[in-house]
């Protein structure tokens, strides 16, 4: 999978693999379809962030929460 290029299918896979990495407990508060390719390399950042780290201090949790939560589209 080649991240670099910005597309739907790449937006759905970041998110889902955050949420794994994450332990996300309510799957429903995080969906693809809440972000778009605008905030593409916003996301990709958290990303990467995520994939470096083993664990997450509840800090980063709720730091990395809000940040994808900033990202959502708005309605």
């Amino acid at each position: 999978m080649n991240l670099s290029v910005k597309s739907v299918e790449n937006v759905e896979y970041m998110i889902e693999k955050i949420k794994e990495k994450l332990k996300v407990l309510n799957l429903g508060a995080i969906k693809p379809s809440h972000f778009d390719e605008e905030m593409y390399e916003e996301l990709k950042e958290i990303y990467d962030l995520v994939m470096k780290k083993n664990s997450f201090s509840p800090n980063e949790m709720q730091a990395l929460a809000e940040e994808l939560g900033n990202l959502r589209k708005q309605s």
